[in-house]
C-alpha cells in the first residue's frame, strides 16, 4: 500500500484524501475500507523519514 502512495503522491500528484479515496486496506479489522487521509499522510511521512536516514547512512 505504501509504494502505491508514494506513487500517487510523486507521479500523478494526488492530494491526501484522492490518494486515500485509492488505497483499499487488505488486512485486519478494517478490510475493504479505505484508509483515512491522516493514515496517509503519516505513512508517507514515517517512509520519507526511513528513506532519508537510509541516504544518510550510505553517505
Amino acid at each position: 500500500m505504501i509504494a502505491t502512495a508514494v506513487r500517487l503522491r510523486d507521479e500523478e500528484e494526488l492530494s491526501l484524501r484522492e490518494i486515500a479515496g485509492r488505497l483499499v486496506i487488505r488486512t485486519g479489522k478494517k478490510r475493504g475500507e479505505h484508509p483515512s487521509p491522516a493514515t496517509v499522510m503519516r505513512m508517507l511521512r514515517e517512509h520519507d523519514e526511513r528513506t532519508a536516514t537510509q541516504a544518510c547512512q550510505i553517505m
